[in-house]
């Protein structure tokens, strides 16, 4: 379901300006800046309304996080939240997954979040999903070594479909469970978790540690007849 439209956007996003970054591609191999000594750089996919980033930045001061959001009505949200808990170390760029290495250096992040992405169900529209190995691709040239991608969904099947891709792009599974909270709440929670959890839903969750990366196939060539 698309959100609604908010009003009065424009005047909401310039009130919360400082906790966005309009020109990201300058702040490339050089986002620490923005919290001199941070132990690590996170990343995630899709904020929303920012419950998720800003719990997780509160609970981690001496991490710098960055929300990546295609929705200003949602992120215009999620900066408030920041403002309202007054956070210095979480930043918001209205972006593409696709584009994060024009926006990051080599080795810049340590860790991205995928939090309730959608699923496209459709089989045709499988390049779509972010956990497809053309966005994993993407995603290892800006995790070091080692790096991790945290990956939570309800839907089964992009759960299925993920794990199995995960390694087709290089990252290993590792943590996987069908139910993450089974024996009491884990973690901190979107809103989309807390909607699902309350109404019984299970939900999926794996880390996928960046490891080698498998031989990639070949493209066809098609040769012109003689």
């Amino acid at each position: 379901m698309r959100m609604r439209r908010k009003k009065n956007l424009v005047p909401r996003m310039e009130r919360c300006a400082q906790w966005l970054i309009s020109d990201p591609q300058a702040l490339r191999g050089n986002w620490r800046s923005l919290l001199p000594g941070a132990k690590e750089l996170r990343i995630e996919l899709g904020c929303g309304k920012g419950r998720f980033t800003c719990q997780t930045a509160a609970a981690a001061p001496e991490v710098l996080f960055v929300a990546v959001e295609r929705v200003p009505d949602a992120m215009v949200m999620a900066m408030e939240r920041a403002r309202d808990m007054e956070l210095h170390n979480v930043f918001f760029i209205d972006a593409d997954a696709a584009n994060l290495p024009a926006f990051f250096a080599p080795d810049e992040v340590d860790l991205i979040y995928i939090n309730f992405c959608d699923p496209w169900p459709p089989k045709r529209h499988a390049k779509r999903r972010l956990t497809h190995r053309d966005f994993l691709l993407r995603y290892r040239q800006v995790l070091r070594a080692g790096g991790e991608i945290h990956f939570k969904t309800d839907n089964v099947g992009l759960f299925a479909f993920s794990v199995t891709e995960f390694p087709l792009g290089g990252f290993y599974p590792e943590q996987v469970t069908h139910d993450l909270h089974a024996q009491g709440i884990q973690g901190i929670m979107t809103d989309y978790e807390e909607k699902f959890h309350n109404m019984g839903t299970k939900i999926n969750r794996c880390v996928a540690v960046k490891g080698d990366l498998p031989p990639q196939p070949v493209p066809e060539v098609n040769t012109p007849e003689a």
